[in-house]
């Protein structure tokens, strides 16, 4: 195997693939090595329906070998130390490559360490997450055999992969227990660390619609710190007027948590995230130290996607500083953008072409109900269909069940679309 590529690829996830099949597309005989450690590729967005027993778990796992664009070099080891004064990447097994250019498109990171006893809770005693294939079909078993009490859902402070993901398991839970008469026994509750429901005004009010429907109690401002498995009782941190912490416990019959995230750790310590922003793994995160400074985003330009200090190191996807939402649909309009600054990077040309920050999140409001958010930087709407994408719809619902995951599969990851 080759150790020198003129494009190497850190991750092998949708933005990792995308890329090096619209690159292959650009310039067909490109040296392209992608390093990925990963047997299975993942279709995530399908796992809100997983969940809610609307999907099945085994439609959303391939081989990664059958996602691997031909033409490219998969080096199946992990990524661990760079060198960019040198253009090398050192893997964790010893290896290293060298690169013309670097693209880092590693995901994102769950944090389970930041929430006390929640990894040794998942899984069993209505503890569960969609956040991880193994447990998403647990959270439909969860929800089914749900007899009322409290139903807890979790959103952490920090930016998380499909900021929308929190809600649509909640919304589809309570509209299984409003369809098997189960509300009037039953208590919602969502505890954000954010202080609103959307970010876009105009999907809020109609979320916020829902939320009366479903008759759900919202606590904003609550970040999830511990988790008492034995005892089925969460425990939230919230800061006063004052700027004290105080602790808030929950008992529960059933919690959806959605961990906090940040870029993976080999990111964080290395001379691609934001200056000051490792937070090293093996320290434990304490109540209030939730700080976006600690979460170690690569520091690129949020419009060329460039690193802002190494020129040759571009990024796109989870673990970019991009101030929007972590999407699939966002990595689908950056990796255009990225692809045409290197292709110019390589011509030794200015990257001069820019990405909006266009974000989508299909927000599932119910079963058969949808509301297509699509939206820029700035938070302005910027919708695709002619019509007012803020209704709930059964159209867009099929959207999301049928047309993306097929379009991800044979579109997205071959380049072209």
């Amino acid at each position: 195997m080759s150790t020198h590529y003129q494009i190497l690829i850190v991750g092998g996830g949708n933005a990792g693939i995308s890329s090096a099949a619209q690159l292959l597309r650009k310039k067909s005989n490109l040296k392209i090595g992608i390093i990925d450690p990963s047997e299975k590729h993942y279709y995530q967005p399908a796992w809100t329906l997983v969940g809610g027993g609307a999907y099945d778990m085994n439609a959303t796992i391939r081989d990664q070998s059958q996602c691997m664009p031909k033409g490219v070099t998969w080096i199946k080891d992990a990524a661990d130390t760079f060198e960019p004064n040198e253009n090398k990447v050192t893997c964790t097994s010893g290896a290293s490559y060298t690169y013309d250019v670097l693209i880092l498109a590693p995901g994102i990171q769950l944090d389970w360490h930041k929430i006390k006893g929640a990894r040794e809770a998942l899984g069993k005693n209505g503890v569960t997450t969609n956040y991880m294939p193994q447990y998403a079909p647990y959270t439909w078993e969860c929800i089914r055999t749900f007899k009322g009490g409290n139903a807890i859902f979790t959103n952490p402070n920090t930016p998380i992969k499909c900021g929308g993901a929190p809600q649509k398991i909640m919304y589809l839970a309570s509209d299984y227990f409003r369809k098997n008469k189960l509300a009037s026994k039953t208590n919602v509750h969502f505890y954000s660390g954010g202080g609103v429901i959307f970010g876009v005004e105009k999907y809020a009010n109609t979320l916020m619609q829902v939320v009366k429907r479903y008759n759900i109690n919202l606590h904003f401002k609550y970040n999830l710190i511990e988790i008492k498995g034995n005892d089925k009782i969460a425990v939230f941190a919230t800061t006063d007027a004052e700027g004290n912490t105080q602790t808030v416990e929950q008992p529960y019959d059933m919690i959806h948590v959605t961990p906090p995230q940040s870029a993976p750790d080999f990111i964080k310590r290395s001379p691609f995230a934001i200056p000051d922003t490792a937070w090293p793994a093996d320290t434990p995160c304490m109540p209030g130290q939730y700080s976006k400074d600690y979460l170690g985003w690569v520091d690129v330009d949020k419009f060329t996607l460039q690193h802002v200090r190494y020129p040759n190191v571009f990024s796109c996807g989870d673990a970019a500083n991009t101030p929007n939402a972590k999407t699939g649909a966002a990595v689908r309009k950056q990796v255009p953008v990225m692809i045409e600054n290197i292709m110019a990077y390589l011509s030794n040309k200015k990257a001069e072409n820019k990405y909006n920050g266009y974000g989508s999140c299909p927000l599932v409001t119910g079963y058969g109900k949808l509301v297509l958010a699509e939206f820029d930087y700035q938070n302005k709407p910027i919708e695709t269909f002619p019509i007012d994408q803020s209704k709930e719809r059964w159209s867009m619902w099929m959207l999301k069940k049928h047309v993306l995951p097929w379009l991800y599969w044979n579109k997205i990851l071959k380049g072209t679309a």
